[in-house]
């Protein structure tokens, strides 16, 4: 049996960062995965999904050069090629987290599945590829897979999720995609871009429906615009292959499509049932998500989950931020500023279309519902169709809408959707974390032209929020 002093399972964001800042803190640390360093992010997940949108993001504007006054001919798109530079940029990515590991020399980095096989007095046993350790405090970074749901004749045909589709070699003819929330939005404006027929089947009425309606709207025009069929309210009631290779999808109404691949984009399940958490007490929740309080400690001392295993947040951003959670709880919380628990962040994300859409705290819906209940909201809306840099740059769909407490003064929430919404976003998050009033932002001098600069023109129209 080997000792060490901290365990973690996992190498998703938050892992690397922890085991290194244990091992700084002069803790013997084993680091234990199973498929390869970096987890989602860096090898299926944000890295190569914006490579990849990069390459699209260039073939569009190619393809448009004339409404700037450059002619650029006939326009050729390479997929593999711009496949293969995804592929360089992950595995540059991993093997610098790979090296950057290596330079501890008291971080084991260990390949292959851990699972707890009970206790040993005071500490937790681990096996994992034939070897057995065991130390006092565990780290869970397992995060998340691809969930596929049931369909008559799915196992009769070639199904993609998000890793299959970034294996692709050869574009697809037309690719069918289920499921219109924020990877599948993506994954059809990215191929479509590429030179891809590409259709959305979506359950709910409007895309990304967790949105407030008038986004939805934006959203829905922006893919109809660019040439994506958009099926609402669908349902597939079986799956067929074709000669070709290919499948055939049959809709609720009657309707076939005839794709040559499909993409489930439906959501994701937790990494936990082969860790064995119950021979060690740790509980879950009837979806298999690891429950924790806010300083991420399961029921069981000495062990964290860390990440979308959580369920605290779905991101790459809130499974890094986990670490520094977990770092301030054993550091005894003694500065100022380290976050003391998940429950204080508000939740803030990025969908990665372009234009990107930013997001944080409360949506228009959101706050609505609060103002039934009586509080005081403000909110002031602005269309990017009236922002000067983004008239300048051709780039006028979407808006900006800023919510505050009218009482408090604080920010209760964002959505930029336009030019650079993704970043715009943090202005707002990082300045929630603050909780100063909006009026020192509406103060606040700007850089012109910039999008970001009608923020204090938009607070100065804020209003009082109304129910209905």
């Amino acid at each position: 049996m080997e000792q060490f002093d901290k365990i973690v399972i996992g190498s998703g964001q938050a892992a690397p960062a922890l085991a290194a800042q244990l091992a700084k803190r002069g803790f013997r640390v084993a680091l234990i995965e199973g498929d390869q360093l970096g987890g989602t992010c860096v090898n299926n997940g944000c890295t190569p999904t914006k490579t990849l949108r990069k390459s699209a993001k260039v073939a569009h504007m190619v393809k448009h050069a004339e409404e700037f006054g450059v002619s650029a001919g006939d326009v050729q798109i390479d997929f593999l090629a711009a496949m293969e530079r995804m592929r360089e940029r992950v595995n540059t990515s991993r093997a610098g987290l790979t090296q950057w590991l290596n330079s501890f020399d008291n971080i084991e980095v260990i390949f292959g599945w851990g699972q707890f096989a009970g206790k040993d007095g005071d500490k937790f046993l681990v096996d994992v590829d034939g070897r057995r350790l065991a130390a006092p405090d565990v780290f869970l970074n397992t995060g998340t897979r691809s969930f596929t749901p049931p369909v008559t004749g799915l196992d009769s045909v070639r199904h993609l999720d998000n890793r299959g589709l970034l294996a692709l070699n050869e574009r697809p003819s037309h690719l069918v995609i289920v499921g219109g929330s924020y990877i599948g939005l993506e994954m059809a404006q990215i191929f479509r871009r590429l030179g891809s027929e590409v259709s959305i089947l979506h359950r709910a009425d409007a895309l990304a429906e967790r949105e407030d309606s008038d986004v939805s709207e934006i959203i829905a025009d922006m893919m109809k615009d660019e040439g994506v069929n958009l099926y609402l309210e669908a349902a597939m009631t079986s799956l067929a292959p074709t000669e070709n290779g290919g499948v055939t999808v049959t809709l609720g109404d009657g309707e076939v499509l005839d794709a040559s691949h499909i993409l489930f984009a439906t959501g994701r399940v937790p990494n936990t049932e082969n860790l064995a958490l119950e021979s060690v007490g740790v509980e879950c929740d009837d979806r298999g998500y690891i429950k924790t309080n806010p300083q991420l400690q399961t029921n069981v001392p000495g062990i964290w989950a860390l990440g979308d295993v959580n369920r605290r947040g779905a991101f790459t951003h809130t499974s890094y931020h986990d670490h520094e959670i977990v770092l301030a709880s054993l550091d005894g919380m003694q500065d100022l500023y380290q976050w003391k628990g998940a429950d204080q962040r508000p939740t803030t994300y990025a969908m990665f279309t372009d234009p990107p859409l930013g997001r944080v705290g409360l949506s228009m819906t959101d706050a609505k519902k609060r103002v039934a209940e009586g509080q005081n909201i403000l909110i002031s809306d602005m269309k990017m169709a009236n922002v000067s840099r983004a008239k300048e740059e051709s780039e006028t769909r979407g808006l900006i809408r800023l919510i505050v407490d009218g009482d408090t003064e604080q920010f209760l929430g964002a959505t930029v959707f336009g030019l650079n919404g993704d970043e715009i976003i943090s202005v707002i998050t990082n300045y929630m974390a603050t909780g100063a009033s909006y009026r020192i932002m509406q103060q606040a001098l700007p850089v012109h032209p910039t999008v970001s600069e009608l923020l204090p023109t938009i607070l100065a129209g804020l209003k009082p929020l109304t129910a209905e």
